[in-house]
């Protein structure tokens, strides 16, 4: 905690601040917070300046006491005016870095983040591998009523082509987001392969599942995210630090095959 009466144990601990505020700002989980951080980076910029401000007046009111390692006190007095004209030089760039700074956070306040797109998750949809009619499909139903349909699909599978399959299927537009099936169709699903089949109508299909990278969409809508905009409430603060700069603040910052 700052003492705010000792100069050196205040600066020790503002260095190690900062040297915090570095390595937790490497990444924001939520960008509205560069905000709060902006804020506080703007007060900070401001007693930055006054500090300067002090030790260059220290340095020119003490020079009379300052010295050399040899004991000259003209050469002591010269280091210290050269030390406070180079002090008031950096206090002086700092109100460049305010005004960039309030500028910044001025845009930043503007800013509604919306939260991050969906990465893009896998998506399944149906490839037909075959699709039989007439005595091809009668072969095959009477394998079905022979010996089940898990051995149909195992015979069925042998037009499965794979990459070669998939690829006919996107170019003939034989890939399908649901399972095609009819009213009388039934429908047997064995690992990867799903296969329909209607006694009545004749026919027999298997499918493949194929899965997919779908991209997020891009028009889908988001719920918007505000940020925290409480500049009213730090220019109260930033009027009393200037009616008194010595002024001991209560709190650094409240913000934070085929087609069927």
């Amino acid at each position: 905690m700052p003492t705010f009466q000792n100069p050196t144990t205040d600066a020790a601990e503002a260095s190690e601040a900062l040297r915090g505020l570095a390595h937790a700002s490497r990444v924001f989980e939520d960008p509205a917070d560069t905000y709060a951080v902006l804020g506080d980076l703007l007060a900070g910029v401001r007693s930055l300046r006054q500090v300067l401000d002090q030790l260059a007046t220290t340095h020119v009111t003490n020079r009379v006491r300052a010295h050399d390692d040899a004991g000259d006190q003209t050469a002591g007095a010269t280091y210290a005016l050269a030390a406070t004209a180079e002090l008031q030089q950096a206090a002086a760039l700092l109100d460049g870095v305010h005004e960039r700074v309030d500028a910044a956070m001025a845009a930043s306040g503007r800013i509604a983040w919306h939260p991050a797109p969906l990465e893009p998750g896998p998506v399944s949809r149906w490839v037909s591998v075959v699709f039989l009619q007439g005595q091809d499909a009668d072969d095959v139903l009477a394998i079905i009523d022979r010996a089940g349909t898990d051995v149909a699909i195992e015979h069925l599978a042998g037009f499965d082509m794979g990459e070669e399959t998939t690829q006919a299927a996107l170019i003939n537009g034989y890939v399908y987001d649901t399972i095609p099936t009819g009213a009388l169709d039934h429908t047997t699903t064995a690992g990867v392969y799903t296969l329909t089949y209607n006694h009545d109508h004749g026919h027999v299909s298997l499918l493949r599942a194929h899965t997919e990278t779908r991209e997020p969409d891009a028009e889908a809508p988001s719920a918007r995210t505000t940020p925290t905009r409480p500049r009213a409430r730090r220019q109260a603060a930033v009027d009393e630090e200037e009616d008194d700069w010595f002024a001991q603040s209560q709190s650094s910052s409240a913000l934070r095959g085929r087609a069927l």
